[in-house]
């Protein structure tokens, strides 16, 4: 496996300040622990050997957690971008924003689990289209989904 690169902290603290400024909503943190943790945790090879592991951790945790007031399904995309951007998987980046904009949502509301939002950012890195066994996981899934 190649080397990992990852960001810290106040990089991410700076993307959800910016996140907030140019779309709007609360500013400031709730818990920095929050964050640190699952930037601290996905470097652990242990855990999330691979890549698409180390995403899935992320953008979940940053979702759920709630470290920040306000913006944490932007800020999860947004950084998971940013992870797949400086990891080499440049191409995969435009994909994963546009999906992951609706898979957050159902992220927040436990429409989605992590087994599930794993399953999709596996597929969004590696495959053309999700295969049909995962569409119909996604769609039992958000078809339970209260309005």
């Amino acid at each position: 496996m190649a080397k990992i690169i990852y960001f810290d902290c106040d990089y991410a603290i700076s993307t959800h300040d910016w996140i907030i400024e140019k779309t709007g909503g609360l500013t400031g943190q709730k818990d920095i622990g929050l964050l640190q943790s699952p930037l601290e945790h996905i470097q652990n090879d242990w855990y999330y050997p691979e890549i698409e592991g180390k995403l899935t951790h992320l953008v979940y945790s940053i979702n759920k957690n709630h470290a920040f007031n306000d913006g944490n399904k932007r800020s999860s995309i947004a950084l998971g971008a940013y992870f797949l951007s400086l990891n080499g998987f440049d191409f995969a980046v435009r994909k994963f924003v546009h999906e992951m904009e609706n898979i957050t949502v159902w992220i927040a509301d436990n429409v989605i689990d992590k087994d599930l939002a794993g399953k999709i950012i596996q597929s969004l890195l590696y495959d053309d289209d999700y295969d049909e066994s995962l569409k119909l996981e996604i769609a039992l899934a958000v078809g339970s989904w209260k309005i």
